[in-house]
């Protein structure tokens, strides 16, 4: 099981979608476009934000257990990355002590092994795709989802800021798996088929040395 990992406009879902081709492997992806409390939480965030990691780590546990039902899958978005979006929330006031303890119980209850459990929760690489706060603002500007927009609402920018920011210590403290980084500002793999080669050749040889 691979799961990418990486803050927003990073190019998880390309990358995924590149992927599964390149490894001929199924792959399941992140529920963004069809998420009806995604626009809620842009609009009032102390409201809804813990709803929606709730909501959030219900439809990755989903996609874990369908993964399960092939020997080699993708996930877009890595479960782990949803504690420090929530931790950030918090941090920012819109969400309690109380929500956050609830949150990080349930995440921890759910991601305990199963004894005699024939599949592990942890997939069994992590790839993160690195990106600076520059490259990030012109990724969201790029794909236009009007709720992700700083224009819309300038409050975005200290936010993706501080995410952005987060993420580079949340991937060095990651140990669930062997993990991988992709420089996502050197290698443009979306545009350039060279970048992409590069990339599936750092993969492929990291998926080699895990097989050893």
């Amino acid at each position: 099981m691979l799961v990418l990992a990486g803050t927003i406009g990073a190019g998880k879902t390309s990358l995924t979608q590149m992927l599964s081709k390149h490894l001929g492997t199924p792959a399941y992806y992140e529920s963004v476009d069809n998420n009806q409390i995604l626009p809620l939480f842009y609009q009032n965030p102390k409201k809804y934000a813990f709803l929606l990691q709730i909501d959030f780590l219900n439809r990755r546990m989903a996609d874990i257990k369908r993964a399960w039902q092939n020997d080699e899958s993708i996930l877009d978005r890595s479960i782990f990355e949803d504690s420090l979006l929530f931790h950030l929330n918090a941090d920012l006031g819109r969400a309690t002590e109380t929500e956050v303890e609830i949150y990080d119980s349930l995440l921890q209850n759910m991601m305990q092994e199963l004894p005699q459990s024939h599949h592990s929760k942890n997939p069994d690489l992590l790839i993160h795709i690195d990106i600076s706060f520059e490259t990030m603002l012109k990724r969201i500007k790029k794909r236009g989802r009007p709720y992700e927009q700083i224009e819309n609402d300038p409050g975005l920018y200290q936010y993706y800021q501080d995410l952005n920011q987060r993420y580079q210590t949340w991937y060095q403290d990651y140990d669930k798996s062997a993990k991988i980084q992709i420089n996502g500002d050197q290698f443009d793999f979306v545009e350039r088929d060279t970048d992409r080669q590069a990339v599936f050749q750092m993969i492929d040889q990291k998926i080699n040395q895990l097989a050893i």
